[in-house]
């Protein structure tokens, strides 16, 4: 029998399974590969190692989260189409969740490609995948021969009924009040991602802080996993060759010329407050030409220019740096925690069901919002479950946003995750299905960027949705916070509403959304080898403040959700029926369904538990189309009285209608007083009747009667007892 590459084995117990990480046997080519595997959720991590890209101006990672249906043994839903494709916008998020988490620990001067890619082999249904992907990719990156700082851990925090569980399941999670991610090192906080049911500031850091200590058993056994096969780690400096080392060599006499040319510069850049973006931008760009210019002077030509930017990039960002720490202002002029100029509006585009336009300094994000009916919900055809979706944000960032000249070539990955943001921020304070049964499209659009147009597109969001009519039980704000950080000396200062030159090296990206009572959403990112506690505690706080400010302001717009939808929104009207009347509802192949949609031009949803929702803008239609299955799957009373429409002639009696597509018999012996020799005698097709039901039998048949509305009529033996139902 063949053998294969032996394989190695590492486990702990974790939050109550076991986690696996096994090496040695799979994808050898990698530089590094790794499998992890949670209960029966089991993913392949992989990182390989480029050529390097010598005019990159930045790191060219790139990471991957591929799903497999086959993981969780289904067969794609289409029926054309069965292989994966694009990747699905959860994959993405969880590509994204990777990517911030192990970008930090990467060298600054490093330009090889990286790829770190994690593939779903076998997904149980119980245990997330992409916590275990995260961690297969620190375990990949760690045994590599490639340059990186880490390892990390990743795990994911859930809360049910005020208690906090580590690793909670799919099922946990879903009716839970949390779902959190943490990702770090042993000592500091990289990443962060979290949905919230309006959590208070100390519950989300008690949470966070339960998350952390958590990470060390997962790192010690990577780093039990190294020891055993880790390869020595390659040195991004070091000369391949000796043309490769000519090369080097020449790029740090430009950079050392360069440096020795801002070194003369420093303090000159932000002498004075540039209070827009275009003076900060025009600022750099005479610095810049002046750097070109001197670098001329000394005879170094423009093809070797380009690579003196980066370190100018790295002097503007300690420029920055050094400017916050040491004399407590910012390059705009402002107070460390105040939060730019604010506006909004509503109802300014006049045919959509709502819209709201929020700016924040030169951040401006207008909002729509489309009501539509239960049938408009997303379906999603995933490797984890097929379900669909009611609410849903689409953001849309396009070139001119930021003075870009470029096409727009649908969504990327950074829209999608930006979308997600908003998304999640405003879940908690939607109104449920019962109190508003309509889908809810939500579209941002970023006319321009200046620093967290994500947080802009939730506020837009929010007051969009206000101006709709959707009753969301709270608004919701969000805003930016960012920090200059000294890693060297270890000074760290927060900033309030972080824009452009803010977010550079050493800095943070740490968004919270909320309303009033609490947060809705977090997400963080940094440029640093992870933040400490205290400046967590203190960055949470003071997005507090921030965000009651900007909360405030977008009230003083729209103080409340409009009491009435738009003109131009569809109606709905939701009611029950018996769940066994559907099929009636519905007819022979849809037959029924489809001719009272042609009939009254409306939208009709029914819901396994008998919930009928019709949609319509017309008000008189949906009406009739409301009436009309009320009246076709109301429940027939015995006793009741009809006034009918004769429909069939049988031998036996007359068929009559006496509801929408209810019809009942009268029997020959049930028209008249008198002995009746042929029912043709008494009515015909077409003849109005007065009716009573006088019984029901065990399969629903209706009886009717003529005679038992006689005023003569006196019950006999030989009649059934009346009014009955069998």
């Amino acid at each position: 029998m063949p053998s294969l590459n032996p394989s190695k084995s590492f486990s702990i117990n974790w939050a109550g399974r076991d986690l696996t990480i096994s090496v040695g046997q799979l994808a050898q080519q990698a530089n590094g590969s790794c499998t992890v595997r949670y209960g029966d959720t089991v993913i392949l991590a992989t990182a390989t190692l480029g050529n390097a890209k010598e005019d990159a101006e930045y790191f060219p990672l790139m990471v991957d989260f591929e799903e497999r249906m086959y993981a969780a043994g289904r067969i794609k839903g289409s029926r054309f189409i069965k292989r994966e494709g694009r990747p699905t916008d959860e994959a993405i998020l969880s590509g994204r969740l990777i990517d911030r988490a192990i970008r930090p620990l990467f060298s600054d001067t490093l330009r090889n490609e990286v790829a770190v890619i994690a593939t779903v082999f076998s997904h149980d249904q119980v245990n997330d995948a992409d916590i275990p992907g995260l961690i297969g990719a620190s375990c990949a990156l760690a045994i590599s021969d490639i340059p990186w700082a880490g390892p990390i851990a990743a795990i994911r925090i859930g809360r049910r009924d005020g208690k906090f569980i580590v690793m909670p399941t799919y099922e946990e999670t879903l009716v839970g009040d949390l779902d959190l991610v943490v990702a770090g090192t042993a000592e500091k906080t990289l990443m962060v991602e979290a949905g919230a049911a309006q959590l208070s500031d100390a519950d989300m850091l008690e949470a966070m802080k339960l998350a952390h200590a958590h990470l060390s058993p997962v790192i010690d056994l990577i780093h039990q996993v190294r020891e055993a096969v880790g390869k020595t780690k390659l040195d991004p400096t070091a000369p391949k060759d000796a043309e490769d080392a000519e090369k080097k060599a020449k790029r740090k006499e430009i950079a050392d010329k360069a440096l020795a040319f801002l070194s003369t510069q420093r303090g000159v850049l932000f002498a004075e407050p540039l209070k827009s973006k275009a003076d900060r931008k025009a600022a750099v760009g005479r610095l810049k030409k002046a750097l070109a210019e001197n670098l001329a002077a000394i005879g170094i030509g423009k093809d070797d220019l380009k690579k003196a930017e980066s370190v100018l990039d790295g002097f503007v960002d300690s420029e920055v740096t050094k400017l916050i720490l040491d004399e407590k202002r910012r390059a705009d002029g402002r107070e460390l925690h105040e939060v730019r100029s604010l506006g909004s509006m509503v109802g300014l585009i006049p045919r959509t069901h709502g819209s709201g336009l929020f700016e924040r300094g030169s951040t401006q994000v207008l909002t729509a919002v489309t009501l539509g009916s239960p049938g408009m919900e997303q379906t999603l055809d995933t490797m984890e479950f097929q379900t669909t979706k009611r609410y849903f944000h689409h953001y849309n960032f396009p070139g001119y946003s930021v003075g870009e000249a470029k096409s727009n070539r649908g969504p990327g990955r950074r829209e999608i995750g930006h979308g997600a943001l908003a998304e999640r921020a405003l879940l908690d304070v939607l109104p449920s299905k019962d109190e508003f049964p309509y889908t809810i499209r939500v579209v941002s659009e970023v006319l321009g960027s200046n620093g967290s147009s994500s947080m802009g597109a939730t506020c837009g969001s929010t007051l969009a949705l206000m101006d709709a009519g959707v009753p969301i039980k709270e608004p919701v704000a969000g805003i930016a916070m960012g920090v200059a950080s000294d890693e060297a000396t270890g000074r760290f200062q927060v900033i309030t509403d972080l824009q452009d030159l803010e977010d550079g090296t050493g800095g943070m990206d740490f968004k919270i959304a909320g309303t009033k009572n609490g947060i809705t959403a977090v997400q963080m990112d940094t440029k640093t080898h992870g933040i400490p506690w205290h400046v967590v505690e203190e960055t949470i706080a003071r997005a507090r403040d921030a965000r009651l400010h900007i909360l405030k302001s977008m009230l003083e717009t729209l103080p409340a959700v409009r009491s009435e939808l738009s003109p131009f929104a569809p109606r709905i009207e939701s009611f029950k029926i018996n769940p066994d009347k559907i099929r009636e509802v519905i007819g022979p192949g849809g037959k029924m369904i489809n001719e009272i949609i042609a009939t009254y031009n409306v939208e009709i949803d029914i819901a396994d538990d008998g919930t009928v929702s019709v949609t319509s803008n017309n008000a008189e239609n949906m009406a009739g189309a409301v009436n009309f299955i009320k009246s076709m799957t109301r429940e027939i009373e015995v006793g009741e009285i009809f006034e009918g429409t004769v429909v069939r002639m049988m031998d036996f009696g007359a068929f009559v209608n006496i509801a929408p597509k209810v019809d009942g018999l009268v029997h020959v012996s049930e028209m008249k007083l008198t002995r009746v020799e042929k029912p043709t005698d008494v009515v015909n097709i077409g003849d109005k009747v007065r009716v009573v039901a006088y019984e029901i039998d065990d399969k629903g048949r209706i009886n009717l009667s003529m005679k038992r509305l006689d005023p003569e009529y006196k019950p006999s033996d030989k009649d059934t007892k009346p009014l009955r139902r069998k």
